[in-house]
Order: structure tokens, then sequence, then C-alpha cells
């Protein structure tokens, strides 16, 4: 998904390239409008822009001083200026700057249609040559980074001492790019619908090529080191980039670039490897000591995830208070975290097969040894176990023979009886994950009914609720059959209509209830919606009173 900010101070022409744009329907791009340039600073702020469409002239900021902030905040945006032929001192100053472009004003919609097409291809295209880029390094950094996984997985479980002169001795002999006295950022990546008979090589290899390619997006503002941790899932630990107080970022401004970046990646991850992914991060840094309890906090985060996770990017708030750990502790022996990995993270049938592989020497057996068979069912029953407890889903799940052993009259049965309820627990995560979805789009809903006069962009109500925009869009039709974008228009056609209807307010002022600001801009929306102007729809209604 790309992201388009149409900028211009006159209403009229933005809203004009806004329609024309709108009704190419391009698959993919979102397109966003701002009236002036600190309207689109605000923007920039608050998402990721990958096509900025600009007027030069601005008052108040100018296109010139915004390309400056974009270049900044987003290196990876694409700018295209319209001017004027008395404009050529500016358009001097932007062509030396790379990814920009411009178009003269007079050459038209049909013009400047081909160049945005144009320039979401350049976007593809440098997206196929980072993935070139991608399969060099991975090479030279596999060993390295197999090495600096080891270590990781050792800190986050609390078992490597963390001072900062063995950190920092530590890094320096792993290479690794982190600064051992800074706090880290930590983002968490966790595959969706993983194949079942995949290798352990294909699963490491599939991880390595999402590390790397994430790795490429993140290093524009940011030095990172990312690993595959126990569960199979990817973590990187974040910091940015040291470029002096005056050119450092502020944490908010840095987790708006994390959460622009990890949805380009998520489309590189689909488009090129096949893989879906959902991103959880903390939004803030977090302490060295404080490492396992932001990252227990975030994998807790990600259970909770509204709707199945795909094109999720979810930024996880306070991650790093204090009272958030675990109180438990991990399950022993490498099969059986993965089982509980698998459990954690939702891959039910992942869980199915490795359950069935680890009771494989006793299940059909009569005469597998007694003790072997009990170690094994109760080892497998405890990593469901302590999933209900801490999930509370006693009253749930039917568990009550978990640890029954000997009720069972066959280990035939009682391995039976383990899929049973594991299945009884992917059943109940599903159902849960589709009524917090429709839950949460029923509040979008009645938000937007209750505040049709403010701005109702993608980009405002996603951040709103907590949502990246591509993931809100994507469950809202999911859950209500429409766009969002229609579901605004029509509650805004809906109330005005109704206000229509009455006497004592003027057609102005009711474009403003219910969003427009610009009397013209009301009038084209309810004309294109109704075949009819506000006025005609208002003395109609009266002539049916």
């Amino acid at each position: 998904m790309y992201r388009l900010l149409v900028v211009d101070d006159e209403a009229i022409i933005a809203d004009g390239v806004t329609e024309i744009l709108g009704s190419l329907n391009i698959p993919g791009l979102d397109i966003c409008t701002a009236y002036s340039g600190m309207e689109a600073l605000d923007w920039l702020n608050s998402t990721r822009v990958d096509i900025v469409l600009s007027d030069i002239r601005m008052p108040e900021l100018s296109g010139l001083e915004l390309m400056e902030i974009i270049h900044r905040k987003w290196p990876r945006c694409r700018i295209v200026f319209l001017t004027g032929y008395d404009d050529f001192e500016s358009v001097y100053k932007a062509i030396r700057m790379q990814s920009v472009r411009f178009l003269l004003k007079t050459e038209g919609y049909a013009k400047l249609t081909a160049e945005i097409l144009d320039v979401i291809r350049e976007l593809e295209d440098a997206r196929d040559k980072e993935l070139l880029l991608q399969q060099a390094a991975k090479q030279r950094s596999r060993l390295e980074t197999l090495a600096q996984g080891e270590y990781f997985r050792q800190l986050l479980a609390g078992a490597e001492s963390s001072s900062l002169e063995e950190r920092k001795t530590n890094f320096r002999s792993l290479s690794i790019p982190l600064s051992g006295d800074a706090p880290v950022f930590l983002v968490q990546g966790s595959f969706l619908r993983s194949a079942s008979a995949a290798s352990f090589t294909m699963r490491q290899e599939k991880a390595l090529d999402a590390k790397f390619l994430v790795d490429r997006y993140l290093s524009d503002l940011t030095q990172c080191a990312g690993i595959v941790d126990r569960y199979g899932d990817l973590l990187w630990l974040v910091q940015p980039k040291d470029e002096g107080a005056e050119r450092a970022a502020s944490s908010t401004e840095l987790v708006r670039f994390l959460e622009g970046m990890l949805e380009l990646a998520q489309e590189a991850c689909s488009k090129s490897l096949g893989a879906e992914i959902a991103f959880t991060l903390t939004d803030r840094a977090c302490s060295w000591d404080r490492l396992p309890a932001a990252y227990d906090r975030i994998r807790q985060m990600q259970h909770g995830r509204i709707g199945d996770g795909a094109s999720m990017v979810m930024t996880v708030q306070e991650s790093c208070r204090e009272g958030t750990e675990s109180s438990r502790e991990p399950i022993r022996g490498e099969r059986f975290e993965r089982l509980a990995g698998h459990l954690e993270s939702g891959r039910g049938e992942d869980f199915i097969a490795l359950l069935r592989e680890i009771l494989r020497p006793v299940r059909g057996n009569p005469e597998a040894d007694k003790q072997q068979a009990m170690e094994l069912y109760y080892s497998a029953a405890l990593v469901m176990l302590s999933y209900i407890n801490r999930r509370q889903l006693q009253e749930w799940v039917p568990a009550n023979g978990l640890m029954q052993f000997d009720s069972h009259a066959t280990w035939e049965e009682g391995a039976a009886y383990l899929e049973s309820v594991a299945e009884a627990l992917f059943e109940r995560r599903r159902r849960g994950e589709g009524s917090r979805a429709a839950g949460a789009m029923e509040e979008i809903g009645q938000y937007v009914e209750g505040h049709l006069e403010e701005d109702l962009s993608l980009v405002r109500l996603a951040r709103r609720f907590h949502f990246n925009p591509s993931y809100l869009s994507r469950v809202f039709k999911q859950e209500n059959g429409m766009n969002l974008s229609e579901f605004i228009d029509r509650a805004r056609l809906r109330k005005a209509k109704e206000m229509l209807a009455q006497e004592g307010m003027r057609i102005n002022e009711i474009g403003a209830k219910v969003g427009y600001e610009s009397p013209h801009s009301f009038t084209r929306f309810f004309k294109k919606s109704t075949g009819t102007t506000p006025q005609e729809y208002r003395e109609g209604a009266r002539g049916h009173a």
C-alpha cells in the first residue's frame, strides 16, 4: 500500500487533483489531502507518506521547505512539484535533490496522472532492486546473525549478565551495531499461517530472508540488530542513528518512522517471500535491564491482537512499566518450547503436527514404557494448562482431565484427548480474534457517526484507535462489507439530508456540520452522491412536506 499526499493552499486545486487521482482506482493507493504546508507537516508527523504532490509557493511553509523536512523524516518518499512558468529558480533548487520531479500546472491532468503512475513504478522497481542487494548481504551476515541471536536469546531469558562493561565487550566481539549504554526499542515480527510441512532449514532461511529485508527498511534512520527468537519469530532491537543533538529524532518521530517502514516491509515480504508477518513494537525505548519484561509484554500484546494479524503493525503502549514481568518460568526442553511457541503464536497446524511427533513413540504402542508415556503426556499437558491459566480460559475450554493421565483407558485415548483440548484452544482463539475485530469496528462506526464534522481520514482514525491505516482499512471492509471511506460518505450524506429537510440552517453551515468547510466541496460531494445540489434537495424536501 502506498500513501500519496496532495498539498495545495488552493482548495479547488487540491480537491480537484484528489478527485481525479481517486477516480483512477489505483490498487493499493491511499490518497490524502492537505490545504497548506503546515497541514502537510501534520500528516508527515503522523504517518508514512510515499509520494507528495505539492505546490511550491505556499504561505507559512513553502514546498521547498517542506521538501527538506520530507527528506529528513521519510528518506524514501518521492516528491512531485506543481509549478508555474515563473518558478524556474525554485525548480532548479528542487531538481538537484534526489527523488524530486516537477510538472507545469498548465500540462493538464493526463500528464499528472501519467507522472504519478511512473512514480509508483519507480517505487516498485526500487523495492525489487533492494531485494537483490539484500541477497548479497545475506551471505555475508548469516553466521554473524546466528551468533548474535544466541547471545540475545540468553539476554532476553535473563540468563546472561547485562552489566554495561560486559555488554560492550560482547557487542564488540559479536559485531552488534548497537550502543551498549543507550536504551532500545523492540520490534517483534510474527509469521502467520506458516507451512507445517516446511523443514527447519526452510523456516530458518525464510526467517533470515525476512530479517535482512526488514533491516534495509529500518536502516535509513536507525541502527538495529535482528534475531530469530526461541519461538521462531523475529525480533529487532533498534536505536536511532547518532546524528547530533539537533538531528536526533524524538521517540514519537522514531515510532512513526518504524510504523511506516514496517508497513512497506510487510508488503515486500508478502510479494517477494510469500510470507505474511504481523509486527508489534514498543512505544518507547527500554533500558537493557528491562529487556526481558518488555519482550514478554510485546509477545503478550501480539497474542491479544484484533483480527487475524495480516498487515498489522501494532504499537504497544507503556511497554516498559514496572510490574509487567511474567512470573512464570519458561517450559524446558527444545521440542516443548517449540510447542509452547506454536500455541502462543496461534499456529494451530504446526502445534498439532509437533504434538503428534512428540507422542509418536507411545501412541498406538501397547508395549511402550508407562513412565515415558506419562512424562510425554504431562509435559504436553503442562504447556496447555499453563496457557489456559495465564489466559484465564478455564470456563471456556474443557480441560478438567489434563492432569489425570490415569483417567484415560488407553494411551491412544490420552493422546486424542490432548489433541481435542488443543483444537478447543485454537477455536477459542479464532473466535476471540473475530469478536474483538467486530467490536472494534463497531466502536469506530459509532465514533464516525458522532464526529462527522471532524477530520475522518483513514490515517487519523487509525491513530485514534491505535491501528496502522492499511490494517484498519482491510479489517473494516472485512467486517462491514464496505470501505471505511464509503461508510463515512454514507453517514455524512444521511446526516446532511436530515438537516436539509429541516429549517433554520444555511447550506454552508450544514456542510461544515458534516465535515466540509468549503461550500464548493460540499456541493460537489452532495451532487455526486444524489444527482442534485443541496439547494435542489432542500426545495424538493419542502415540496413533499
